[in-house]
């Protein structure tokens, strides 16, 4: 008897001291809450970042947030980042940044044509007139100009309007696989033909996890933790219940639909935006140095990053290829 009312005593004091505080993280994004951002509100909804020791706050980013520049002077401890050319000029320029997991195997970056064009491939469009903005010119258009011959001649600019491109059938108008072609069908009446810069060699990660370098030295846990969470978040939410998450993307973000979350859903699986054949054994989020380095050799010779840069500087592949939540799929 003695026994059991110091065992209750005992769970009695337990009971009353506080739950382990969470580490509190902010985590910055590259624009408006979106479905392609889905696995790290679902990581937020459904509790993930918290059974992981996690308190996330998620910044939107946006045209005029600047959340890298964030990142790097210490107001936010991870970044979303875009394709690996952004990275790529951070170790030119020195910026302790490191690139830690990355959630999208292939790019979503597009070219598409009306349906009726004589345009049935990529290289075909050497044929075209190419409506795209002054970011993609200086960045995947260099790409094409060196693997595909592509000409400075053939650009428009483009103002993220599609009305040029709906009046001209031998156009053809940049985008994301997950979200251009299904404003196309609802303002032109007609699924647009698309090509996947990705599916012909343009072969960057993007959606990355980044961070400063002093975090995955002092803090390599919570590096960690918030990779895993990140990871299982986008597991959860490509294969399990997205309500909630859906429900805080619209409640953020007014200019999302219902219907554009369920086209950019399909899209991802689709096209193995998220999920490929790597993920299927080392997990969401995996790189390849191999890739990476073929990629950067690619940049440097379309001219967009300078040769001999250092680009092992801004990466680290220990917080990857761990096979995390392969069940969920």
């Amino acid at each position: 008897m003695m026994f059991i009312r110091l065992a209750a005593l005992l769970f009695a004091c337990l009971a009353t001291l506080p739950a382990a505080a969470l580490d509190k993280v902010r985590f910055g994004t590259n624009w408006l809450a979106q479905p392609e951002h889905g696995g790290f509100y679902q990581a937020v909804v459904d509790g993930t970042y918290a059974r992981y020791g996690l308190d996330v706050t998620i910044v939107q980013g946006g045209p005029q947030v600047n959340n890298r520049l964030l990142l790097i002077n210490g107001q936010l401890d991870f970044y979303m980042g875009g394709n690996l050319i952004q990275p790529f000029t951070a170790a030119e320029r020195g910026q302790p940044l490191m690139v830690v997991a990355a959630l999208f195997q292939k790019d979503p970056q597009i070219l598409m044509v009306h349906p009726d064009s004589p345009f049935q491939t990529l290289p075909d469009l050497k044929q075209a007139t190419l409506f795209l903005s002054q970011l993609t010119v200086a960045s995947s258009f260099q790409w094409m100009k060196s693997e595909w011959g592509f000409r400075d001649a053939q650009v428009r600019p483009y103002a993220f309007s599609p009305a040029p491109f709906l009046a001209d059938k031998n156009s053809a108008q940049q985008g994301y696989v997950t979200s251009e072609p299904f404003t196309i069908e609802r303002a032109g009446g007609f699924k647009p033909r698309v090509f996947l810069l990705a599916d012909y060699g343009f072969g960057s990660y993007t959606t990355t996890i980044e961070t400063r370098r002093d975090m995955t030295g002092n803090q390599s846990d919570l590096v960690s933790r918030f990779v895993n969470a990140s990871i299982e978040g986008w597991a959860n939410y490509l294969h399990g219940d997205n309500k909630a998450a859906n429900a805080l993307i619209l409640k953020l973000n007014p200019d999302i639909t219902p219907e554009l979350i369920d086209h950019a859903i399909r899209a991802m699986k689709a096209y193995g935006i998220v999920e490929n054949e790597d993920t299927r054994t080392k997990g969401i989020g995996t790189m390849n140095p191999e890739r990476v380095e073929k990629f950067f050799n690619a940049m440097v010779k379309a001219g967009v990053v300078k040769p001999g840069t250092d680009w092992r500087s801004v990466f680290s592949f220990d917080y990857v290829n761990r096979g995390v939540a392969l069940k969920a799929r």
